[in-house]
């Protein structure tokens, strides 16, 4: 186990230099510190899609076409997928653009999102209009609880769940809900990129498969893969609280990369909050973790978290496991906790109160 550390995770420092460009294009965000944002779109766009449009190029040289497809799988799963991926999250929770350049906030979901296999304001559709609004309760699509959370069987199991009727079931909440617009952005967006798909592939398809088909895979695991870590330690008498539903990552590099994600407590707790904002806000708000037995890692993250789980090292996560309010006394008394919350819930509780600052 550890003891809490000082915080190593970004938060804002307002620059001593601007440029011109910066400036710029600070006229033009909602919020000056979402500047980074602005430059990670600017790399995405000048890198991939150039090399997008080689591949599709009539005739283009065997070596060249590898060349390019290597460099964009690299760049795209690699290099670019988390950070995007979390730049979408913070800019569906917040908008990106300021009102009169609103047009602009198409950009992400429909001019990127697709080179990385989101298609178009799905993801808005489910993690703001469904994940947030159930919190990861039996009427969210993406709900933890009903596998056993530390079982690759229980794992495969969710995302086949996801990936065969995720869909389908959103749309179906959303008119449950009588949320049409959602619905309507949601079925929209995947027709719209599976027909792109389609079409594409009679063109070209080495091209269209590099391009969209292996990146829409790639993406619908991973974010599985980190839904399932971020929710896979639930108290079975509190499922809908926050605090006990979800964990927090600190000091690792992930949060560096990917603009604070690992604060996934303090975001279900908060969610527009700002990423430069949780680890002050962790801070402030410590007595309420210690309060409701939060779980809190240090130097790992939720990639780390799945991994363990499914190779059922709790050894591992519990090195990692952050004691505060000092209730543990020992690894085994850990381990003994975290499997506690791994364990499959078939029989939700009526909700009552939820701890939140």
């Amino acid at each position: 186990m550890k003891s809490l550390s000082q915080l190593t995770d970004p938060v804002y420092v307002k620059p001593d230099h601007e440029t011109k460009l910066d400036r710029l294009f600070k006229s033009w965000i909602r919020d000056e510190r979402d500047l980074p944002f602005v430059y990670l779109t600017l790399k995405i766009t000048f890198t991939l899609w150039p090399l997008a449009i080689i591949m599709y190029i009539p005739g283009m040289n065997n070596w060249i076409w590898w060349t390019a497809a290597i460099a964009y799988q690299f760049l795209n799963n690699i290099t670019f997928k988390g950070p995007f991926g979390l730049m979408l999250h913070c800019t569906s929770h917040r908008a990106f653009f300021e009102k009169k350049y609103q047009f602009w906030n198409n950009y992400l979901p429909w001019a990127i999102g697709p080179l990385f296999g989101q298609t178009p304001e799905s993801y808005y559709s489910h993690h703001i209009g469904m994940h947030h609004p159930e919190n990861n309760m039996p009427d969210d699509d993406s709900c933890t609880m009903i596998y056993q959370r530390d079982s690759l069987r229980g794992f495969l199991s969710y995302l086949l769940n996801f990936v065969t009727f995720g869909v389908y079931d959103t749309a179906r909440y959303h008119i449950r809900k009588k949320r049409n617009k959602l619905m309507v952005k949601l079925v929209r967006g995947e027709v719209l990129f599976i027909a792109a798909c389609v079409g594409l592939s009679f063109i070209n398809f080495p091209a269209t498969f590099v391009v969209f088909i292996l990146p829409f895979i790639i993406s619908r695991v991973i974010m599985m893969v980190g839904n399932w870590a971020q929710h896979a330690f639930i108290d079975a008498e509190e499922p809908e609280n926050s605090y006990k539903n979800s964990i927090t990552c600190i000091n690792t590099k992930y949060n560096h990369k990917c603009w604070n994600d690992g604060y996934h407590i303090s975001h279900h707790v908060k969610p527009s909050m700002h990423w430069t904002e949780h680890p002050v806000y962790f801070t402030q708000t410590l007595d309420e973790y210690i309060a409701n037995d939060a779980i809190v890692f240090d130097g790992i993250h939720f990639l780390h978290v799945w991994a363990y789980l499914m190779g059922k090292r709790y050894d591992l996560l519990a090195k990692h496991f952050v004691n505060i309010g000092g209730r543990f006394k020992t690894d085994a008394e850990i381990i003994s906790f975290l499997k506690q919350r791994t364990r499959r819930i078939t029989v939700v509780q009526a909700p009552v109160a939820v701890a939140a600052a």
